[in-house]
């Protein structure tokens, strides 16, 4: 069983989150979730889901989901000892991008990322933002530097979406790839 760290922010998207989760969960892993509060709202708003509704709906899937307090600088996700095979902060805002390329930790996502970064261990960062400014594409950059991956919010169109679904299963799969889990979430290229 592999352990992941599945941070959702305030930007729009929040459906990518619960998505992955369901994905690595149904696989049989260890999911830490962190939610921001404004991921909170934007969860509500955008989804059926309140985060005690997520937290039922999770557990029908056979792995371990354990939905951390933002503030909680005590948690083992806050730790380098703390070995997990990756983070992904989806969707993730502006302003959390900010704070991780800048080194800010004010809260528990934030302080993981930066483990994570410091750790040297796959942290990936999928912006859910258009358009783009100038510091926003710095941060971006600052964060490549670093060791993280940059995998914008952008669905493909070569696996010939017919439903949202079929968008929101690319975007997904593609995190998935990019932490070296095979999954079969959209037809590859070339298939």
């Amino acid at each position: 069983m592999s352990k992941y760290i599945i941070g959702m922010t305030g930007a729009s998207g929040s459906i990518y989150g619960v998505r992955l989760i369901e994905e690595l969960l149904k696989m049989g892993n260890e999911v830490h979730i962190i939610i921001t509060d404004s991921g909170r709202k934007v969860l509500e708003y955008e989804t059926d889901y309140t985060v005690e509704l997520l937290k039922s709906h999770l557990e029908q899937f056979k792995g371990d989901n354990k939905i951390q307090d933002i503030d909680d600088l005590f948690a083992a996700t806050a730790s380098g000892s703390f070995r997990t095979d990756g983070m992904v902060v989806l969707p993730c805002s502006m302003a959390t991008l900010g704070e991780i390329a800048n080194g800010v930790s004010k809260n528990l996502l934030g302080r993981s990322a930066d483990v994570c970064l410091k750790e040297r261990r796959k942290l990936i960062i999928v912006p859910r933002e258009t358009p783009l400014n100038t510091i926003h594409l710095k941060n971006m950059v600052s964060l490549s530097e670093a060791g993280a991956l940059i995998l914008p919010a952008m669905p493909g169109f070569y696996h010939k979406p017919e439903t949202i679904d079929d968008m929101i299963n690319f975007i997904v799969g593609k995190v998935m790839d990019s932490l070296g889990i095979e999954n079969d979430l959209f037809d590859k290229w070339g298939k």
